[in-house]
C-alpha cells in the first residue's frame, strides 16, 4: 500500500467581512459577549449569488498553481460540503467542468463539520491503493446561506469559505498520512441539523415561513460532545500508532468555538503554542476550517517538513474524524 501526502494547499475567502459591530446592528449581542463565548472577532461573507463552486475553484486553482500541474492531470475531485450550489447535479461535477478537469469523476461528501477529514480519508485511499496519483480534497462551505441572522446563537458563529489540497504518492516512506480514525453517531442528530428541504420534509411555503431551512443547534449538547470527542478519537489515534501528546508538532482542530478547542487542547496535554487557532478572524466555515487553520498553520512556521500534525473534527451528525500524518513540505 502507497502513503498518501499532501504536496499543495489552496484557500480562498470572500473579500467581504462580517465584524462583531456589524452584527451589533443586526441582532441583539456584542462584541465582548461573542468574542468571550466564542473567540471570534470577524467572518468572511459571500455577496448575495455566490455558490459553493466560486469559492471552491478560486481555492482549487491556487492549488494547482502552487503545484504546477494542470487541472488536466487531475483524476479525482472530492468537494465536502453541506451548502452545495444545488442538490444535484454535485458540486464536484460543477467544479470539474469550470476547472477543465476532464479526465477526472468526484462526488460530494457530506459530514459537515467533519467533511474535511472524512475526504482525506477517503482521497488517500485512492491513493494508498494506487488506483490514483492525483486526487483534490475540497473543503468549501457558504454557510451564511443557511443561517437566519435574527437568530443571535448561530449567526455570530458561521463564515464563509474555501480550501483545496492535492494529495499525491508520498515521495518518501517516513512522509505522508499515517493513519485516520473516523465515527458517526447519528443519535446526536437532533442537536445540530437543517430540518427542512428533503426528502422528509420538503421545502414549501410552510417550511419557508417557519425558518426550517436554516441552521438549529442546541449549543450546550454540542459543545459537551465536541470536547469529550475530540479527546478521545485523538487519544485513540495517537495511542494507536505509538506517539504521545508531546510527539505532535502542531494540533490543528476544527474551528467551531474557542474555548472547545482550549479545552480538547489542555486535555490532551498539547501546549497552547502548538494549538492552531484562527477562529477569530473566520468564524467557523464548517468544511474550509482545516484548509484555512493549515494554511495560518505554515505561515506561522508551525508546520515544517517531517512535522507531525494532528487533525481533529467534530461536527452535525454527528460526525467525528481524526488524521495524523508527517508533513511532506
Amino acid at each position: 500500500m502507497k502513503r498518501a501526502q499532501i504536496t499543495a494547499l489552496g484557500c480562498y475567502v470572500p473579500p467581504r467581512v462580517l465584524t462583531n459591530q456589524d452584527l451589533e446592528k443586526m441582532v441583539e449581542t456584542s462584541d465582548q459577549w461573542i468574542q468571550e463565548r466564542t473567540g471570534i472577532r470577524e467572518r468572511h461573507i459571500v455577496e448575495p449569488g455566490t455558490a459553493a463552486s466560486d469559492l471552491a475553484f478560486e481555492a482549487c486553482k491556487k492549488t494547482l498553481e502552487q503545484r504546477g500541474v494542470s487541472a488536466s492531470e487531475i483524476e479525482v475531485i472530492i468537494v465536502a460540503t453541506v451548502t452545495p450550489d444545488m442538490f444535484f447535479p454535485s458540486t464536484a461535477c460543477l467544479l470539474q467542468d469550470r476547472l477543465g478537469a476532464k479526465g477526472a469523476w468526484g462526488f460530494d461528501l457530506s459530514a459537515a463539520c467533519s467533511g474535511f477529514t472524512y475526504a482525506l480519508a477517503t482521497g488517500a485511499q485512492f491513493i494508498a491503493s494506487g488506483v490514483h496519483q492525483k486526487v483534490l480534497a475540497v473543503g468549501v462551505d457558504i454557510m451564511s446561506s443557511i443561517i437566519d441572522y435574527e437568530d443571535r446563537a448561530t449567526c455570530i458563529i458561521f463564515g464563509d469559505g474555501a480550501g483545496a489540497m492535492l494529495l499525491e504518492p508520498a515521495a518518501s516512506p517516513e512522509l505522508g498520512f499515517l493513519d485516520f480514525i473516523n465515527e458517526i453517531d447519528g443519535s446526536g442528530g437532533q442537536y445540530l441539523r437543517m430540518p427542512a428541504g428533503g426528502s422528509r420534509m420538503p421545502a414549501s411555503a410552510e417550511t419557508v415561513a417557519r425558518k426550517l431551512h436554516y441552521v438549529h443547534q442546541e449549543g450546550q449538547q454540542v459543545f459537551k460532545y465536541a470536547v469529550r470527542k475530540m479527546y478521545e478519537v485523538s487519544t485513540a489515534l495517537l495511542e494507536r500508532n505509538s506517539f504521545t501528546a508531546a510527539d505532535v508538532d502542531v494540533f490543528i482542530p476544527h474551528q467551531a468555538n474557542r474555548r472547545i478547542i482550549e479545552a480538547a487542547g489542555e486535555r490532551l496535554g498539547i501546549p497552547c503554542e502548538k494549538v492552531l487557532i484562527n477562529i477569530d478572524r473566520y468564524g467557523n466555515t464548517t468544511a474550509a476550517t482545516l484548509p484555512l487553520a493549515t494554511a495560518d498553520a505554515l505561515r506561522q512556521g508551525k508546520l515544517k517538513k517531517g512535522g507531525l500534525v494532528l487533525y481533529t473534527t467534530v461536527g452535525a451528525g454527528y460526525t467525528v474524524g481524526a488524521a495524523l500524518l508527517r508533513w511532506a513540505y
